[in-house]
């Protein structure tokens, strides 16, 4: 089993990618006039849909990498790329894209809400890095599952709670929210990239 230091670095790392607080915009955006049942009815199935996704990539994610021929390192590496590039625009962005703000009621649950708000690419990546088979076991292959679940249900309560929060919050506070998870993000993504390369051996273990 993981000791709780790494359970908790796992947490956070998932917690980033997933982002429930820069979700929160999002999910006002895609459900503003419908009735409260229906809001509740869209979060469920947004965060429903996002973890069979995310679990999707941990149980087969690598199998297909494997299958293509792309090494673990060389994903992580690219992966790594990826979510800083992303990192960058929580940080320097508007947060969520606007693109996402699109949509309407509960059609608004698998896009853009489960899909790219709640499971987003880095979130994938995640899901697949956290649960190398070559450094996993089993036992903790189904740990980090459980903390992709308890992110999930975490969102979804966010969701549900998403008019008192941004009464209290604000738009502004959502923003400065979703830019200090940048800043953690991009530190995951420096570490992933200095792992991938700690692998291959191009620099030294430290």
């Amino acid at each position: 089993m993981p000791e709780i230091s790494e359970l908790f670095r796992e947490f956070i790392a998932l917690w980033v990618v997933i982002d429930p607080i820069g979700t929160l915009p999002v999910f006002i955006a895609v459900t503003a006039g419908l009735a409260a049942s229906e809001r509740k009815r869209v979060a469920r199935k947004a965060v429903l849909v996002a973890t069979a996704v995310l679990l999707a990539f941990i149980l087969v994610g690598q199998f297909v990498l494997e299958g293509l021929g792309i090494a673990l390192p060389s994903f992580q590496l690219a992966g790594g790329m990826v979510l800083f590039l992303f990192a960058l625009t929580m940080i320097f962005g508007d947060g969520k894209p606007a693109s996402e703000l699109h949509d309407d009621g509960a059609q608004g649950a698998v896009f853009p809400l489960a899909i790219p708000s709640i499971a987003s690419p880095g979130a994938m990546l995640a899901a697949v890095v956290l649960t190398d088979n070559n450094r996993f076991s089993v036992a903790e292959q189904a740990v980090t599952a459980g903390l992709v679940v308890v992110v999930a249900l975490a969102t979804w309560g966010i969701l549900l709670a998403a008019n008192p929060i941004l009464r209290v919050i604000g738009r502004g506070g959502a923003a400065v929210v979703s830019r200090v998870m940048g800043m953690i993000l991009a530190a995951v993504a420096v570490d992933a990239c200095l792992g991938a390369l700690v692998t291959i051996g191009v620099v030294p273990a430290f």
